[in-house]
């Protein structure tokens, strides 16, 4: 079982053919999900790769159950949201 972390805000989220969905905005630890912008403009994922950033309201929610793999730079799922 995958368990995130805040460490894991700013990373790519992937999916299972390696095209990118998002970006990691915020993870909510306790709750074990991940809150993913979709399509990111080029500011945007320059704040969230530094851990400045926050959820919004468009942002996709990814449990840790359907993340597959966690590395230092990407959220992989093998599932389609």
């Amino acid at each position: 079982m995958t368990v995130l972390s805040t460490e894991d805000e700013g990373k790519f989220l992937m999916d299972a053919e390696g095209e990118q969905i998002g970006i990691v905005t915020e993870v909510d630890a306790e709750a074990q999900v991940a809150y993913v912008e979709p399509e990111p403009g080029m500011a945007e994922a320059i704040v969230q790769g530094l851990g400045y950033g926050d959820k919004d309201d468009d942002d996709i929610e990814v449990p840790a159950e359907s993340v597959e793999t966690v590395t230092d730079t990407e959220l992989r799922v093998s599932t389609d949201l």
